[in-house]
């Protein structure tokens, strides 16, 4: 299955060596905020990433770094309900939101990490880019159209990225990201391309990594 999706032009062999070894590099939790006031001001460039509860933000982030348990996975969706902060190579800062769409917890809770996320993503100057993942066997749902709708109101950069690309053949794959494609022409704040990516297989990731790998502080001389 070809894991980058269209319009994405074919990743240099220099970029995919540069994010390889930047994700092959440290990488530590930092802090985590449950609270605005607990939001750190770390100095680095941010990358978030956000989804509905259970898309596979964890597994992810796991699968980019190499770890099997930088990130908590949990069987039981909405289980993340603060923002965590993950310090990579001290180049940048990869941040684990709570998943939205789902509401077993309390509704005070639900209320409360959904409004700290909003603020979070509106208000974040350093905040470089926002990685939506979208389950590949389900698409665009009405609640990621809504968080788009929201993202592109306050101009703030976001890509599509699929996850469990896996679980659909290659051609629903293909067609996925093309309708996709198309859609992200609607929506202003919009990366202009997705990447389909395989937490359990590989594909993709090498690809995501390169591209976050863009958006990091240069490396200092030691």
């Amino acid at each position: 299955m070809n894991a980058q999706a269209a319009p994405l032009e074919t990743i240099a062999p220099e970029a995919l060596a540069a994010g390889r070894l930047l994700f092959a590099r440290e990488c530590t939790f930092l802090t985590a905020a449950a609270q605005e006031e607990q939001l750190p001001e770390l100095g680095l460039p941010e990358v978030a990433f956000a989804g509905r509860s259970n898309v596979g933000k964890s597994s992810l982030l796991n699968a980019l770094t190499g770890r099997k348990s930088l990130a908590r996975t949990s069987q039981t969706p909405g289980r993340t309900r603060q923002i965590n902060f993950f310090g990579l190579d001290n180049r940048l800062i990869l941040v684990d939101l709570p998943g939205y769409g789902y509401a077993r917890a309390a509704k005070t809770d639900v209320q409360q990490w959904s409004e700290l996320t909003r603020r979070y993503l509106k208000g974040r100057p350093q905040l470089r880019r926002i990685c939506l993942l979208i389950d590949a066997r389900h698409g665009l749902k009405p609640s990621d159209l809504d968080i788009m709708a929201e993202l592109d109101e306050v101009a703030a950069s976001y890509q599509i990225i699929f996850t469990k690309a896996d679980k659909i053949g290659p051609e629903a794959c293909a067609t996925l990201v093309q309708s996709t494609t198309e859609t992200l022409t609607k929506h202003p704040a919009a990366y202009p391309g997705c990447v389909a990516t395989s937490a359990l297989r590989g594909p993709g990731i090498a690809d995501l990594r390169a591209l976050l790998a863009t958006l990091a502080a240069p490396a200092t001389q030691s």
